[in-house]
């Protein structure tokens, strides 16, 4: 089909190859009718496809987040995951998945750690080439994003992330070269920030010199929304920007570009030739049709993110080996936290999607425990920062015994009128994103949701509203909160008492404006009943009478987001004490934490067992149970290193920045080279996890004790099942360079393998060492060095546990 892109470049109007530079709107491309071609749809990942509306008109599939996949250690699992991911695209109607998310886990208060895959580039660049590739191999295009060191949230649009040449190379760059040589993405995203000072939207350097030029990137390069800042965007190596209509890839600023000669026709070509190319390969030209929005629910896509949850799971602590639990046992067992009933099942930002349903902790362990055990639930403390969703079971469109709300959209502020549009929502909770809402014609709006509120349980609430925008809410016609006259951008809940009787219907609407133009806007109405009792001591007695306690704690996307870092590693609210309160009565307590990175475990001595769940999807109930019950093994091993304290971490000195600049000061030293370098002890190290079994490993024996710089050298490891039950294990192969000319860290992941074994059962592994293993970046060449001398293999069970090791020597061509 080239000889068709080159006919069409030859055709198309130098207006109509400007037109073609941005969007049409938030998610499309500009179409050319006139020479067929069509637009093209982008929809967010990275954990699901949520297509146009936040708001839940068409569910989607919820997997596990970046991390939890990047948790699994198993390539073959994600390149699963990339397939399914490829039909819920499609479901969506659209051709490109916004994902995977690539950036490195530099810090461990990064909002959006929980979206990416590891702090180590290989296993990120494995992870990464095995999503790509399951979702290209269905026609989907992947959008390998946010390129490049967009490590952190803090003033994201303005941050320049100052790193040295080595770092960015081998530390960096080093998963998006992986996955750009191996899995070929057809799209890849440019970054918020500035990188050593230019924006990475037209860093020329970045975008033209490395990434189309050394890399050969064939693909398009598109912007984050609304991540173009200046001019220089026409001329640097940014192809599309999105979303539309333009701001600086716009016919003023493209022809003014031309005029002076920083762009030059041949260049403008070549951004429009990408954007074809990309066309072909989503099959845009073969099947040009729009495909209207739907919402699928397959069993095989259930069956695979279960799979993914329990591979992720990853077992911290287990004395006495209280787990796994005996289902066929009979016994109490106490289920305690927020978490365990309101399941956290992804983090905030872009990523969110509208799970089809949810399986939450409590369900699972319910529907594992068995009819003989008895499963009692307290809530122990909220962990909320605005009031929780109302309860959708309570909530029925106007009229009728149907579950929902009614959503009516006016071209007015005052909801005067007919509606423009009407929609349909289960929940009091509506975000838009974009320049303008689909379908209206104007960037300014009002909207009503109403629905008749019917309690199942009387007593006095507190009522909450929150929006961006303003808004106001009546209950039976009696106003209640008014915030019609707020700050648009002030996002606070404002919060009422009131009394409800159970079973008595309530007229509720909210109406909402947005009166400014702006490209976010949200309303969440929330409800929770007031409580004069102790609800920790509660859950304190609940455990104290039951044969075992399991208490949910960790994280919510109200606290792990994008849009914001945390502020420290601490568990939010009462979660530490209700531990502790709860293994002092209990001390067979089991802690169950739900986060996308790491938290600080100040009881972690005074309960039996910890089991880290991430953010697991719409069947992380299942999957947690599948784990507590001993159905599976907890199959994960941490991609990430956790700190006994914040002030241990590598980042801690130099984040979050100041005065408009980040200094990558810990240089090639992330995550566990640090800690090795430093002699630092974390308290969990990369690559830990226990597992319900036990592992040896013996016999490693290398191909060769040399090697020339075009060879390759064979490492083989036998491991045996030594314990009692199957189970499955992650061997790790680390390589360490005896004596470099420039500093190096200790070792390096190089090579690692997912194996299940039965009791008994010995496998044999086997890894690949090649030059590019050996290689450092050395900026005085430029390029990648591996100099001759000795080299040491280390296989072990995590960074910090190594079993074996053996030496060999590269010698010079």
């Amino acid at each position: 089909m080239t000889n068709h892109i080159e006919t069409l470049l030859a055709q198309l109007t130098l207006d109509e190859k400007i037109a073609l530079l941005a969007g049409a709107d938030a998610w499309h491309t500009v179409a050319i009718p006139r020479l067929g071609i069509p637009a093209i749809k982008v929809t967010d990942g990275p954990n699901g496809a949520r297509g146009a509306s936040r708001n839940g008109i068409h569910t989607s599939a919820c997997f596990p987040v970046g991390v939890a996949m990047g948790a699994t250690w198993n390539p073959e699992l994600v390149r699963q995951i990339g397939e399914a991911l490829a039909e819920e695209t499609k479901d969506k109607g659209a051709h490109i998945l916004l994902a995977p998310t690539v950036n490195i886990h530099r810090s461990p208060l990064a909002g959006r750690n929980f979206e990416c895959f590891s702090e180590d580039p290989y296993l990120t660049g494995m992870m990464a080439s095995a999503y790509i590739t399951g979702l290209q191999s269905r026609g989907v295009g992947a959008c390998i994003k946010h390129f490049v060191c967009n490590d952190s949230e803090f003033e994201r649009f303005s941050i320049s992330s100052d790193v040295g040449e080595r770092p960015l190379r081998e530390i960096y760059l080093r998963p998006f070269e992986m996955a750009i040589k191996q899995a070929k993405p057809w799209t890849i995203m440019s970054a918020y920030n500035r990188i050593n000072g230019v924006w990475a939207s037209e860093n020329r350097r970045l975008l033209v010199e490395i990434l189309k030029g050394e890399w050969q990137f064939d693909g398009l390069v598109m912007s984050d929304w609304y991540g173009t800042y200046s001019e220089r965007a026409t001329s640097n190596g940014l192809d599309l920007e999105m979303p539309g209509p333009a701001r600086w890839l716009s016919r003023q600023h493209v022809l003014a570009a031309l005029e002076r000669g920083e762009l030059s026709e041949a260049d403008l070509d070549d951004k429009v030739r990408r954007l074809l190319r990309t066309i072909e390969r989503v099959g845009g030209f073969a099947n040009p049709a729009t495909t209207a929005e739907r919402a699928n629910d397959r069993p095989e896509h259930r069956a695979l993110i279960r799979r993914a949850g329990v591979e992720s799971i990853v077992l911290l602590k287990n004395e006495g080996q209280l787990l796994p639990l005996d289902p066929a046992h009979p016994q109490t067992i106490a289920v305690i936290g927020a978490n365990a009933h309101w399941a956290a099942i992804m983090g905030g930002g872009s990523s969110e999607v509208a799970p089809h349903y949810v399986v939450t902790p409590l369900q699972g362990i319910r529907a594992r425990a068995g009819a003989q055990s008895v499963v009692e639930y307290a809530i122990g403390t909220p962990i909320f920062r605005r009031l929780p969703n109302l309860d959708p079971a309570w909530l029925r469109l106007p009229g009728s015994d149907r579950l929902g709300v009614r959503l009516d959209y006016f071209t007015n502020l005052d909801l005067a009128g007919t509606p423009e549009r009407i929609e349909y929502l289960n929940t009091l909770e509506a975000s838009w994103f974009g320049d303008q809402i689909e379908d209206l014609p104007t960037p300014t709006f009002s909207a009503r949701l109403s629905s008749e509120l019917l309690p199942a349980q009387g007593g006095r609430y507190q009522l909450g509203l929150s929006c961006v925008g303003q808004a106001r809410l009546w209950l039976d016609d009696e106003l209640i909160i008014d915030r019609w006259d707020k700050d648009p951008m002030d996002f606070s809940e404002q919060r009422q008492t009131i009394t409800l009787a159970a079973g008595k219907r309530y007229q509720l609407a909210v109406e909402y404006r947005w009166p400014i133009p702006g490209n976010w806007r949200a309303v969440q109405v929330g409800l929770w009943p007031e409580r004069e009792d102790d609800l920790i001591a509660e859950a304190v007695a609940l455990a104290a009478r039951s044969n075992v306690a399991i208490v949910f704690a960790g994280l919510t996307k109200e606290w792990e987001s994008e849009g914001f870092d945390r502020s420290d590693m601490d568990l939010p609210g009462r979660q530490n004490e209700l531990i502790q309160r709860v293994a002092a009565a209990n001390p067979r307590t089991i802690v169950v934490l739900n986060a996308g990175s790491p938290l600080q475990m100040p009881w972690l001595a005074e309960v039996a067992a910890v089991v880290w769940a991430w953010y697991g999807g719409q069947e992380a109930g299942h999957a947690i149970a599948d784990v507590l019950f001993g159905a599976a093994d907890p199959g994960g091993r941490l991609p990430t290193t956790f700190p006994k304290r914040l002030a241990d971490n590598p980042a801690y000195i130099n984040y979050p920045g100041e005065n408009g600049h980040v200094l990558y000061g810990e240089g090639l030293f992330v995550g566990y080279r640090y800690y090795d370098r430093k002699d630092v002890e974390p308290l969990f190290p990369f690559g830990f996890g226990l597992s319900y079994t036990s592992f040896t490993y013996h016999n490693l024996r290398l191909s060769a004790t040399a090697m020339r710089p075009d060879e390759r050298i064979t490492v083989s490891v036998d491991v045996t099942n030594t314990g009692a039950r199957p189970g499955t294990e992650v061997v790790q192969l680390y390589v360490g360079d005896s004596a470099a000319r420039l500093a190096r860290p200790d070792k390096e992941l190089k090579g690692f393998a997912k194996i299940a074994l039965q009791p008994g059962e010995t496998t044999t592994v086997t890894f690949t060492i090649d030059r590019q293993a050996l290689s450092y970046y050395d900026p005085a060449v430029p390029g990648w060095v591996a100099e001759p001398g000795e080299f040491v293999v280390f296989v072990g069970r995590s960074a910090a546990d190594i079993r074996l090791r053996a030496s060999f020597e590269l010698v010079a061509a």
